[in-house]
């Protein structure tokens, strides 16, 4: 008999993400630690924890802003650490205590910025 599944029924399935540099920011995002999933000419697709997955879609014009989803690690000062070590210009790490999270935030190639959150998964499977 399986065991029940314990975890939420649904979850973020895709974001995406406009890019005028596909090559760099999905380039970008494996970096980090994203899973390469597929590459055209005009998409990458990158998957996520959960089976999340990011769409990398290129266009001629972007106006770079705030990415329209932000990112969750496990260990956000290692981490920080990790991306000050590859060059990728982390912002410093700052403290919410009112959200009890730590966040710092990256700029990826085609200018968005990138927030990256501490881990307060509930004690539960996700």
């Amino acid at each position: 008999m399986r065991a029940q599944d314990l975890r939420p029924a649904i979850w973020i399935g895709h974001v995406a993400l406009e890019t005028d540099r596909l090559e760099e920011s999905a380039q970008f995002m494996h970096t980090i630690g994203m899973r390469p999933v597929h590459k055209g000419s005009d998409v990458a697709i990158f998957e996520l924890r959960g089976g999340t997955h990011l769409i990398l879609i290129a266009k001629s014009e972007i106006v770079p802003a705030d990415a329209p989803f932000d990112l969750m690690v496990e260990d956000l000062r290692a981490t920080h650490q990790r991306f000050t070590s590859l060059g990728l210009a982390p912002s410093p790490i700052q403290v919410l205590p009112s959200i009890d999270h730590e966040l710092f935030r990256v700029r990826e190639p085609a200018g968005h910025l990138i927030t990256f959150y501490s881990n307060h998964s509930s004690k539960n499977p996700v």
